[in-house]
């Protein structure tokens, strides 16, 4: 009797190449790569951190709100704010990479802005945790516009087991920006209301495009 060989390779291939296996790759990705950014910081004497937003200080605006999210206050911090990019980015990522790179970006901008408008005097913020809550609110409220019964699923879901980190918008907390919580979270509706009500025109009568999605 002959027993076929099993091509782990194949399987393997299989897998990265699905939906899911390519939303997994982008996130961790992603997270390698700030696990590699503190790396430099801090061989670099976190000189780095000074590159985050220093609110209404004109020079290097820009580069403050692109850099703060990327940016982390020490291992603790990173890893405190790794999971739940793991988590919230799988999500979002399979759902529709194009779509919630557009979300991520609308949030990056609200939330950096916003905390160069409101942010403490002589402070610099750094951290994703901005983009974290933007994320939430956006997953959590995108069903209400998108109406297809997944997202409705995944915004539940998220609220039941996360809703409780949505009481980082107000302040309290001290050494938080909890105006990069607020703005980020802001951000995230705003995406939701206008990616959601995009994505299900033109998925509707006539249209069965899914919008940004990882297709195989």
């Amino acid at each position: 009797m002959t027993v076929p060989i099993k091509d782990e390779r194949s399987a393997l291939r299989r897998v990265a190449g699905s939906t899911a296996g390519r939303s997994a790759i982008v996130v961790a990705v992603f997270i390698a790569a700030l696990w590699g950014i503190e790396v430099v910081d801090a061989v670099a004497g976190n000189s780095l951190d000074q590159w985050g937003i220093h609110p209404r200080v004109g020079s290097d605006a820009v580069r403050g709100i692109a850099a703060a999210p990327l940016l982390h206050g020490g291992w603790e911090h990173l890893a405190a704010n790794s999971v739940p990019a793991l988590i919230l980015g799988f999500l979002g990522l399979i759902a529709g990479a194009g779509r919630f790179l557009l979300a991520t970006a609308i949030i990056w901008l609200v939330s950096g802005v916003g905390v160069w408008l409101t942010g403490g005097t002589n402070t610099v913020v750094i951290g994703l945790s901005g983009v974290l809550f933007g994320w939430m609110t956006y997953l959590a409220l995108r069903g209400l516009f998108t109406r297809k019964p997944l997202d409705i699923i995944v915004g539940v879901t998220l609220m039941v087991l996360y809703g409780g980190m949505l009481w980082g918008v107000l302040p309290g907390q001290p050494g938080v920006s909890w105006q990069a919580h607020l703005w980020g979270a802001v951000g995230g509706v705003l995406a939701a209301v206008l990616l959601g009500r995009r994505a299900r025109t033109e998925s509707g009568p006539g249209n069965s495009r899914e919008v940004g999605a990882i297709a195989s």
